[in-house]
């Protein structure tokens, strides 16, 4: 397993466990953690164990966004890793879910605040949880900048416009309560058992069988805007391959002879 100095990763079962790790900065991103989040999505599509990621963050915050003072130019912790950076310059987006969609599904477990380039993450991942006393928001107007994350693109498509325009030109905070609301996040809970919950969510989607569990995935955000014939016949072409694997046979035996199915990636 990889990790930098401001990302740590361990493993749960078949679940690969990112977590931001610089709460002296509540986890605001530095290139080491850039470079370590890039490393760990690459980790999980490569090793076919993994079979969901939960990404959170150290001691009660999940991402104050990025470090201005780097965004500033008064330097940014981690320079060692500026090597990465040089050699693919699109690594921050990459690490950012921007330009970079991992196969396996992707569990946000927030706590505390998730603001700026968090929210901007955030919308990268698949399923969200939050304790009840996190907070989000895109702050950037605020602060006379622009949230290139994508969260001008990509929150239209995720909630109401209407909450998304006003989240985007307002710069207010969100309650957790709120978030919900609006549906960009699916669950609330008490604080401080968001990854418990986001851990439980992924022994749920491990026990199903891996490929058919990627396809969904896959299927659900490359037909996202079709039409509804063209995204019909794209479901079709990566759906009906699924029912000729080894794990669907066991699927279907496993529920016959009613125990539970052992899945292999075939």
């Amino acid at each position: 397993m990889t990790g930098t100095e401001h990302l740590t990763v361990r493993r749960e079962g078949a679940t690969l466990v990112l977590t931001l790790n610089r709460p002296d900065a509540r986890n605001a991103l530095s290139l080491a953690m850039l470079v370590g989040l890039y490393d760990g999505w690459l980790e999980a599509d490569a090793d076919d164990t993994v079979r969901s990621v939960v990404l959170t963050g150290a001691q009660g915050v999940f991402c104050a966004g990025m470090d201005l003072k780097a965004l500033a130019g008064n330097g940014m912790a981690g320079q060692h890793h500026r090597d990465r950076l040089r050699a693919d310059p699109d690594l921050h987006w990459k690490a950012m879910l921007r330009h970079h969609r991992p196969r396996k599904p992707v569990i946000a477990a927030v706590e505390g605040h998730c603001v700026a380039g968090g929210t901007e993450i955030l919308q990268g991942t698949d399923i969200r949880v939050a304790g009840e006393s996190a907070t989000f928001g895109l702050f950037e107007v605020r602060r006379g900048l622009f949230p290139v994350g994508g969260s001008t693109v990509r929150l239209q498509r995720q909630i109401p416009r209407t909450h998304a325009l006003e989240m985007l030109l307002t710069g207010r905070p969100y309650t957790a309560r709120e978030a919900a609301g609006i549906g960009l996040i699916g669950h609330v809970v008490p604080d401080g058992t968001a990854l418990a919950k986001a851990l439980e969510i992924a022994e749920r989607i491990n026990a199903c069988a891996p490929l058919a569990v990627e396809a969904v995935k896959a299927s659900v955000y490359e037909t996202a805007e079709m039409t509804e014939a063209e995204g019909l016949a794209a479901e079709l072409a990566r759906g009906l391959p699924v029912f000729d694997t080894a794990d669907a046979k066991e699927g279907a035996r496993a529920f016959a002879e009613k125990r539970p199915p052992v899945y292999k990636r075939a």
